[in-house]
């Protein structure tokens, strides 16, 4: 049993890791790989989560809600990008932000559907093929399937010929126009992807913590997966994954420091906050990144 080697507390905090692995690296391939400067990836992550609970709560199996919640969140995906076609740089990363807030409120509002801001609870664990994961030691084997699968996905579409058009949108789209590429079909298909597995991701989080509310899905969290995606470096899944573990598991670790209580709290942000900083200053675009974020 894995609770022979890990404490219940490290087996929550690597299920909380895979689940990041998989939002992070799919906001990577849109922002990192495709340079489009989303800041509404935390959104299509409670799309997802609320689909997926939803439809488990009608009675769907826990697989076919899992992809209606990829799905659902990759049309959001699609939207988005028709709405902001025109729009570069800032401007499009305000547009999408925006989107964020319209996704919180509309969540935070519709009551009769979302439940507003008491939020779902009672959100069943996944079962699939009559296998129910109770334990968080099953959860836990369980999303790490998920992540490695999903991974290898992304990792496969950014290492194809298809990858290296998002590559090139992102460097020139005026040339690979002039090529006769069809840019804004690139755009879709990318965020698209995108938003398919932060949809994947969200749901994975909601049948875990089985109780959701919309300030799950708030800028706060928008914050922690642009700083993970930004220290792992854009247009790098390795920097990625080695980011988000490093950034969830270093506030548990600096619990280790002797420090009064009265101040362990605000010294840890602190040194949290200092040590993101060293490491932006030495490796400027982050720990394995290939671009800069203009």
């Amino acid at each position: 049993m894995i609770s022979a080697y890990l404490s219940a507390y490290h087996t929550h905090v690597l299920i909380l890791i895979f689940i990041y692995i998989i939002l992070v690296v799919s906001l990577n391939l849109a922002l990192g790989y495709t340079g489009l400067l989303n800041l509404g990836h935390v959104a299509f992550f409670g799309i997802g989560a609320y689909t997926s609970a939803l439809l488990a709560l009608e009675g769907l199996t826990y697989l076919a809600a899992m992809i209606a919640a990829g799905l659902f969140a990759s049309v959001f995906g699609y939207l988005l990008v028709i709405a902001t076609d025109r729009l570069k740089g800032d401007y499009l990363a305000m547009a999408t932000l925006g989107f964020s807030f319209v996704v919180y409120s509309l969540l935070l509002n519709l009551g009769e559907i979302t439940r507003g801001a008491m939020g779902i609870p009672g959100i069943p664990k996944p079962s699939i093929l009559g296998i129910t994961f109770l334990t968080n030691d099953e959860y836990l084997v369980f999303v790490f399937l998920i992540c490695l699968i999903s991974v290898f996905i992304m990792y496969r579409i950014v290492n194809s010929p298809f990858g290296k058009l998002l590559e090139a949108t992102r460097d020139n789209a005026v040339c690979l126009r002039v090529l006769g590429k069809n840019t804004l079909s690139l755009k879709y298909k990318a965020m698209m992807i995108s938003a398919f597995f932060a949809g994947i991701s969200g749901s994975l989080y909601a049948h875990y913590i089985t109780f959701i509310d919309p300030t799950s899905f708030y800028i706060s969290e928008l914050i922690l997966v642009l700083t993970i995606v930004i220290v792992g470096g854009l247009a790098s899944i390795k920097g990625s994954i080695v980011a988000t573990t490093v950034i969830i598991y270093l506030p548990e670790l600096l619990r280790l420091l002797e420090m009064p209580s009265s101040v362990m709290g605000p010294a840890r942000q602190a040194i949290y906050a200092l040590i993101l900083i060293a490491i932006l200053m030495i490796r400027p675009r982050g720990l394995f990144g290939k671009v800069d974020l203009e």
